[in-house]
């Protein structure tokens, strides 16, 4: 029975596979292609990090539990070791003992704090590597539309020899842009699973930037594609037929 309460990586990564697919079949020799390919392959390791942020380090809290325990001993040997001292030289020489404990027992509980969060913090690295490499993919593929813009379609300037290529139609712009779009959503399901069963702020934190940035990178590509309408009726019907037919 299927969850809809939660993302399913293995669902994520086979709508991700048909898209790669649909890119490469219709823009072939493309770096968007490429893009997509490499997304495939992060992907892929995305699912293996969630189980690996789903699962208990067992060896890492063996290792904090035994540390910790030794450390209560130490202090418990140390407590029972201390003469009580008597006298008025005694409480001054007390009140020293007392200052030096209360010292010993805020570094003691800094240390067990550090060991406690040990796990969590490993956990954390992984996933900001990785979410970094997904915040970087975002930015690649907002570079593959920057240059396609549809008013150039119309556009009766002459070119220079640095304009670029303008060999997409209306249809086949509006489906490049509309890849793009679908990537960048893409992008930012793999990067929620990441925090799925893993509850970190830190690394929330990084996924919501992520969320973010692509859905502002998708919006400004829908507003290429909402321009795609001057020119004409049949860029949207064509678009919408070809993907109508992929999806189909």
């Amino acid at each position: 029975m299927k969850n809809y309460r939660q993302l399913d990586e293995a669902l994520i990564l086979a709508t991700l596979t048909r898209l790669r697919d649909r890119i490469a079949e219709r823009f072939p020799d493309s770096g968007l292609a490429r893009v997509a390919n490499e997304l495939h392959a992060v992907a892929r390791e995305t699912t293996g990090l969630v189980a690996y942020l789903r699962r208990p380090l067992w060896p890492v809290r063996g290792a904090v539990a035994l540390v910790i325990v030794v450390l209560a001993l130490v202090v418990y040997a140390v407590a029972r070791s201390v003469n009580l001292p008597t006298g008025v030289d005694g409480l001054a020489v007390f009140a020293q003992a007392t200052e030096s404990a209360i010292n010993d027992v805020l570094f003691l509980g800094a240390a067990i704090f550090f060991l406690g969060t040990l796990e969590n913090r490993l956990k954390r690295r992984k996933a900001l590597n990785a979410l970094h490499q997904l915040r970087s993919i975002a930015h690649v593929i907002d570079m593959h539309q920057l240059m396609k813009d549809p008013e150039r379609l119309a556009s009766r300037q002459p070119k220079t020899p640095s304009s670029p290529a303008r060999a997409l139609t209306a249809a086949q712009l509006g489906r490049y842009l509309d890849y793009c779009s679908e990537l960048l959503s893409v992008v930012s399901k793999i990067a929620a699973l990441h925090v799925q069963h893993f509850n970190d702020p830190v690394t929330l934190a990084a996924v919501t930037e992520i969320e973010g940035l692509t859905g502002a990178l998708s919006a400004k590509v829908w507003q290429k594609i909402t321009l795609l309408d001057r020119f004409g009726d049949t860029p949207r019907e064509a678009t919408a037929a070809l993907k109508a037919r992929e999806h189909g």
